[in-house]
């Protein structure tokens, strides 16, 4: 990991937290058309979106800080033995995680793991791992690789923003690279501590810079969109939600 200083004090992230209650990408976006992020500018690629959507209560939703991860495709030959047996290779894979595997360190609450892992035809993330960086602290996950476990992982309610989902395990294919640096993920430049809003609409990328400004326009046009549909709810006929809210 390069040397790595959190920009924000706990109380800064909770103080950027409240202005993007309930905030959606929609009004992130808009905010950041205010502040001169224009074209498609910190959009990330409609390629990654949500593994799952929950329309009971939006869990499925992120808002959060970058936390970056980078993996690389590995160089290192695997020369098997045919008659190499399944205890041999069970304690090479276990040996590969050990050493080359990597994981993100030092997770804060309410960090969101974002996953540089550009054309890698692998699982980096599954269901084991996933929960114990949401154990840690973590919100979600944003990738432009893809999970494997998909299933567990949606049944562990896990917001997981990716590019496709993976079937194979990293040894032999990946290897960890680094952390808290910037990466490319969805044509987006995201660096640690960038504020990362996701929805079913997809991923925002809000440079930290400009979170507490951007996300005061974003939350005037959430206010203005509810206003006017909670009008619209009556004229129509629809119960109230949480949404409007």
């Amino acid at each position: 990991m390069a040397d790595y200083e959190p920009p924000l004090t706990a109380a800064e992230r909770e103080e950027i937290l409240e202005i993007y209650e309930n905030v959606r990408v929609a009004d992130a976006a808009d905010g950041l058309d205010c502040y001169g992020f224009g074209y498609d500018l910190n959009r990330m690629s409609s390629d990654i979106g949500p593994l799952y959507r929950d329309m009971e209560s939006f869990d499925h939703r992120i808002v959060g800080f970058a936390h970056t991860v980078r993996y690389l495709p590995t160089n290192r030959r695997r020369g098997f033995p045919d008659e190499l047996g399944h205890e041999e290779t069970f304690e090479w894979r276990d040996g590969w995680y050990d050493e080359l595997a990597g994981e993100p360190t030092d997770i804060n609450d309410h960090d969101v793991i974002v996953l540089e892992a550009h054309g890698l035809q692998c699982g980096i993330i599954g269901s084991v791992n996933a929960l114990e960086w949401i154990a840690d602290g973590a919100v979600g996950i944003v990738t432009n690789g893809g999970p494997r476990d998909t299933d567990e992982m949606i049944k562990e309610n896990i917001p997981t923003y990716s590019k496709t989902a993976n079937k194979s395990i990293i040894p032999g294919r990946t290897e960890f690279d680094d952390s808290q640096i910037p990466v490319n993920v969805g044509g987006c430049q995201v660096r640690p501590e960038d504020v990362i809003v996701a929805d079913g609409d997809g991923v925002v990328v809000v440079p930290l810079e400009f979170a507490k400004r951007v996300g005061e326009a974003a939350r005037t046009e959430r206010e203005t969109d509810q206003a006017v549909r909670r009008d619209l709810y009556e004229r129509v006929g629809l119960e109230p939600d949480f949404t409007l809210e």
